[in-house]
This record gives C-alpha cells, structure tokens and sequence, in this order.
C-alpha cells in the first residue's frame, strides 16, 4: 500500500524534474528520496522513472500513478481542511428532518435564513421523515411531533413550541356549521389518517383525544398520514385533526374549525445527538432561539 508521503514525493520529483531539485525543496537527502521510490516501485511492481533519461521522463505507469496521485493528495487536502471547517461549524452541509406535520414556518425559515447567511460555506439539506423515524436515525437536526415514543441515549430532545389542533374537513361538510366542535362529535366520522396510539407523532396525539372521549378513530377509504391528507379531505373522502400551522395551508375546498377541548394541542420537538459536531450544534443554538417559548431539554 502506498503511503501519503510517497506519494507526495513522487509527484514533486516530477515537478521539480529530477531527485536533486526535489530533495531541495524537501528538504531531505536525495539517497532518501531514490529509496521512496525504489520502495514504491518494487510495492506496485512496475518502474515509474527513466532514471537514465535527460530530462528525467516517466514511464507509462509513472504517468498514471502521478494523475491519480495529483488526485489523490488534493482530495486529502480538500478533507482536511472539511474537517476543520466542520469542527468551526464554519462549512459543510446539515441535514434537516422535518415530519410533514411540522411545516417550515417564519420562525424555522428565519433560523435557516440567518444561519446560511453568516454562514455562506454551509449547506442545509431538508427533507422529510416520520417523527418516529427521526428519532430512530437522527441525521443531524430533526424537527418532530410530540410525543416521540421511543427515545435514545445521547440525543438532546429540545421542546420548541405548542400549537393548537384543529379539525378540517370538507367544504360544505354537516359540521361547518359550528364555529367549534367537540373531539366527541367526530365519533362517527372518516378519518383520511387514521390514528393510532403506537406510531407516535401526530397520529398518537389524535388517538389519544379520541380515546378520551370514548372512541377508536374510523378509517376514510382513501387514507394519508402525510401531507396529501389536506388533499384528501378537499377531495371529500373524509377529516382529518392536524395542527393549526397545517392547517393554515390547507388549499382551497378545506373548512377549518378550532376543536373545543383544551387538551387539543400538539408540540414539537428538535432533536440532535450529543456529540453532533459544531456545524450542528452552532445551528441548533440559533433555531431554539427563534422560538422565545422554547423550554429545556427533556
């Protein structure tokens, strides 16, 4: 196996065009430079100089081993220097989780504003994952629905803000008549999502209010535990509880009404390892306090 070192003496014996003129500028002896490269041609089994060539010129597997090592060592630069510009939180790229039950709202658009802008060498990479999921692989910020069932050793679980649930369903639904409706009046309805106690999230949150008023969700034909359920319900297949930032968004065809119970409220979470690197936590520092309401870690 070559080593760094050779490699790097090689290449600027080609640059410099001959032993002498590297060992100069290495400022080693040149019997120690010959034995470098005797070494690596005797590991790779070829000859990579005509030594006896004025100027001295590379054979063909010279040529090739001094393209790849050109390569090789500016690739092992380019990863030092990541790496202490991830240990400063000064460069690199972040990955961001969010359930599609927690939209990027002003106060996570902000964070992320703020942050590439005194950070231009960062990149943010968001996508989405259940909240379970996330709590299961946290890339490296994840944005969750409570409850979050299943919780990790070595992952800071960092509440961010509670919002109420509201009920939507389709325009010109019997129900839109109220200006506020009870969990227990949804007890014969389709649900486009369809609750459940074991998944965590958004979905046991739902379950739970249902299961206090005495009933066990019903499931619509057509079901969705993403953002399509917005879709779902403007398309008549049944309702859905979701929280009030959702439920803003909900495109036209959606009725929204505030459920009248004042358990009916859902919070989220933000969650990262203990040792995530400086990227991470530089980030994190900023999107808790773009929530002023943010309490401390559970």
């Amino acid at each position: 196996m070559l080593t760094h070192r050779q490699l790097r003496y090689f290449v600027e014996i080609v640059d410099a065009g001959g032993f002498s003129q590297a060992a100069e500028r290495l400022f080693i002896a040149q019997s120690a430079l010959s034995r470098q490269v005797r070494d690596m041609e005797q590991t790779l089994q070829v000859t990579l100089l005509e030594r006896e060539a004025r100027p001295l010129a590379m054979t063909a597997a010279g040529r090739s081993l001094y393209a790849d090592a050109r390569r090789i060592l500016a690739a092992l630069e380019s990863a030092a220097a990541n790496a202490v510009h991830a240990q400063r939180g000064t460069e690199g790229t972040l990955r961001l989780l969010h359930s599609s039950s927690v939209p990027l709202g002003v106060p996570i658009l902000a964070a992320l504003r703020a942050h590439t802008g005194q950070h231009p060498g960062v990149g943010i990479e968001v996508s989405q994952a259940a909240s379970e999921q996330q709590a299961e692989d946290v890339a490296d910020v994840g944005l969750a629905r409570a409850p979050v069932l299943r919780r990790h050793d070595g992952v800071h679980y960092q509440p961010l803000y509670e919002e109420p649930l509201m009920l939507v369903l389709p325009a010109g639904h019997a129900l839109t008549g109220h200006t506020r409706i009870g969990v227990a009046a949804l007890r014969a309805e389709r649900f486009v999502a369809t609750p459940h106690l074991e998944r965590g999230g958004l979905s046991h949150r739902v379950a739970e209010l249902c299961r206090a008023q005495g009933f066990q969700p019903q499931p619509a034909a057509v079901r969705s535990r993403k953002w399509s359920q917005l879709a779902l319900v403007a398309g008549g297949f049944g309702i859905a509880i979701v929280p009030r930032s959702m439920a803003e968004q909900a495109p036209a065809g959606v009725h929204c009404l505030p459920l009248d119970d004042p358990l009916a409220v859902s919070g989220v979470l933000a969650m990262w390892r203990h040792d995530a690197p400086e990227l991470v936590q530089r980030f994190t520092r900023r999107l808790v306090k773009s929530f002023p309401g943010a309490t401390a870690p559970i």
